[in-house]
């Protein structure tokens, strides 16, 4: 059974790389994947110079090991965290990492002026197979208003903010959560899936307004593309930047929805410094 397994790996991986198309799409992985984990260790090393307090510098250290780990959720959350953190500090922001504790705190603090405010940060994974399903049926139908196109996108992402919202009641300044949807697994293949932002946008908006603690969400989307918005009505509380396929080193779309009920809303300061960090 052994050898019968090893011919049929080695005869796929024959076919693999008889294939040219296959050689090159294999070979751009690899360097995008190359590209990737040398910018996450210039991150490390530059926040390792922005923070030299000793609790960040403890974070800091837990968060390499979280990155060499076998579970992709906990390399992701981790990739996340440092992304996040290095795009705060370039927006203006002064940043302490968070210890970890039981009693689930934010991420990060951050600090502009004499205000502050705090980060939960959090990946999404494991989204990829269940969207390309979706992807696939958006392609049979004909209907370009297909209101469950990147339904599932969109029901995780607002469980996992009033998950979230829940170890974060207690705090009184602004209070952010961050979400990532990172590129799905390279192995996987699957390609750009798509998501109706309005609906997003809607959906997410109505959960912040029965969280009054919760100020803002930031959504960072890496391999979605967002379905046109064909009404003209937009939302003031939204901010939005979207981005061509040729950006790979960046999300495919950002999102800033803020809470129009927030008990602690963001100053001038502190929303403009969020909404250039899309």
């Amino acid at each position: 059974m052994k050898r019968r397994s090893t011919r049929r790996r080695t005869h796929r991986q024959r076919a693999v790389w008889a294939d040219p198309r296959a050689m090159r799409c294999a070979a751009a992985e690899r360097a995008q994947l190359a590209k990737r984990s040398r910018r996450v260790h210039d991150q490390w090393a530059a926040l390792q110079h922005a923070c030299p307090d000793r609790g960040s510098r403890l974070r800091l250290s837990r968060l390499i090991h979280r990155l060499m780990s076998d579970d992709r959720g906990v390399r992701e959350s981790a990739v996340a965290e440092l992304e996040l953190a290095t795009l705060l500090i370039r927006s203006g922001f002064g940043i302490r990492f968070l210890p970890e504790s039981q009693a689930r705190t934010a991420d990060l603090e951050c600090r502009m002026g004499s205000e502050r405010l705090f980060v939960e940060v959090t990946a999404l994974v494991g989204t990829g197979r269940h969207l390309d399903l979706e992807a696939t049926r958006r392609k049979s139908s004909d209907d370009p208003e297909d209101e469950t196109i990147g339904q599932g996108l969109i029901e995780r992402l607002v469980a996992r903010v009033a998950q979230k919202a829940k170890q974060l009641a207690d705090y009184t300044a602004p209070v952010v959560l961050a979400l990532t949807v990172p590129p799905p697994d390279p192995t996987l293949r699957l390609g750009e899936q798509a998501v109706d932002l309005k609906r997003l946008v809607g959906t997410m908006t109505l959960l912040l307004l029965s969280l009054r603690h919760v100020t803002a969400v930031v959504i960072a989307l890496w391999s979605v593309q967002g379905m046109p918005m064909t009404s003209g009505v937009r939302l003031s509380n939204v901010h939005l930047v979207e981005r061509s396929v040729h950006q790979a080193a960046y999300p495919r779309i950002r999102l800033l929805v803020t809470n129009p009920a927030a008990a602690a809303p963001l100053d001038e300061r502190q929303l403009a410094a969020l909404k250039g960090l899309l």
